[in-house]
């Protein structure tokens, strides 16, 4: 039962466009305007579109050329990466100041645990409007924010007023509101899944709620029981502060395949440049090198190595990547190639203490 879960106050804020609300932002000629931050090339890729481009079907992770087809007056421009970092700061001081359990999940979005705040305000609710409002102030942009008693609903929560709003999902309406959604909703559920779940007749939480944990686990082994318990609203997952990298990578598309290693390892140095680069800046070495190589009918291959020892060198990521490549031939032309490293001599620390979780009923005021 819902009444016997830990309850928190959670906070999801995610920021509107923020990539092509920032471009926006910065030049008042694309305001109101259908804009991709991306490539338009014919391996260019949409990493953002502004809520005018949406409208057409234009969508971050599609190609610059549908997206062009989509929508002829799109206007294309190229991602600065720097800038947006910089508001992203800006934006987590405001989270901080209310609290110290923030955990981002990238440069537009993040969890706060407001629950005991510093403010000592009671209402998660009041504190997302205060947040929206200041962000606005601070940087011109606008957020939306979920509130509700954990992550997983709050998430949800945060997409059901978009742009510039908010939606707050009290603990006595928990049930309603995940019953009601679309499976494709369920953040966790792909389309894949989705797919299967249409054809075993789940199509809403209601559906999904009605099948026992026996048919969740029976058609989708351990993630059976995750479906089981996010539509009962069970998520134990606490806000993780200084949440430990894994990896770091960076990766090139080519405009043109390119069929020969030769041809690729001037494009492979670039790539070990950019991830020593990304390694110093947060001090930061690996041992496992993997090699991605995404071939021109786009199947994926990777290939890997642990070294006995952590590496950050330029030089040294080189060696190894190249090495790797030419591990064994290629199996086509490669349209894109890129390089990881993980095993990080950050893995051991120890995370941030998080404050103990306060388990009330149902009253919990949000």
């Amino acid at each position: 039962m819902l009444e016997d879960v830990p309850l928190r106050k959670i906070i999801h804020v995610d920021m509107d466009a923020f990539y092509a609300s920032v471009e926006q932002l910065d030049n008042p000629l694309l305001r109101g305007k259908p804009i991709a931050v991306g490539g338009e090339g014919k391996r260019g890729v949409v990493s953002a579109a502004s809520y005018e481009a949406r409208k057409f079907g234009v969508r971050s992770a599609i190609s610059g050329m549908l997206a062009k087809q989509l929508c002829p007056e799109l206007i294309f421009t190229k991602p600065r990466f720097e800038r947006y970092a910089e508001i992203s700061k800006q934006i987590r001081a405001i989270f901080y100041s209310y609290t110290d359990l923030v955990e981002p999940l990238s440069l537009d979005e993040a969890y706060l645990d407001v629950t005991d705040n510093k403010f000592k305000n009671p209402s998660a609710s009041l504190i997302a409007t205060e947040i929206r409002a200041k962000i606005f102030e601070k940087t011109g942009l606008t957020a939306s924010a979920g509130i509700s008693i954990n992550k997983f609903v709050a998430k949800i929560a945060s997409d059901i007023n978009k742009p510039n709003g908010q939606k707050t999902v009290n603990p006595n309406e928990v049930y309603s509101f995940l019953e009601t959604l679309d499976i494709r909703k369920f953040y966790g559920i792909g389309k894949v899944t989705s797919k299967k779940m249409y054809q075993l007749g789940i199509f809403t939480g209601k559906d999904l709620k009605a099948k026992s944990l026996n048919f969740l686990t029976s058609n989708f082994s351990k993630s059976g029981e995750y479906y089981y318990n996010i539509v009962r609203g069970i998520h134990h997952s606490p806000v993780k502060p200084n949440r430990i990298r894994k990896s770091l990578a960076a990766e090139r598309t080519f405009t043109d395949n390119l069929s020969s290693e030769v041809f690729l390892i001037d494009k492979l140095e670039q790539i070990s440049l950019e991830v020593s680069k990304r390694l110093t800046k947060v001090n930061t070495a690996g041992k496992t090198i993997t090699l991605k190589i995404k071939y021109s009918d786009f199947t994926l291959q990777t290939r890997s190595i642990t070294l006995p020892y952590f590496i950050k060198n330029e030089a040294l990521i080189f060696e190894t990547s190249k090495s790797l490549l030419y591990k064994e031939k290629l199996k086509n032309s490669v349209r894109l190639l890129g390089i990881s490293v993980s095993n990080l001599n950050t893995e051991k620390k120890t995370l941030k203490a998080v404050k103990p979780v306060i388990s009330v009923q149902l009253k919990f005021n949000f």
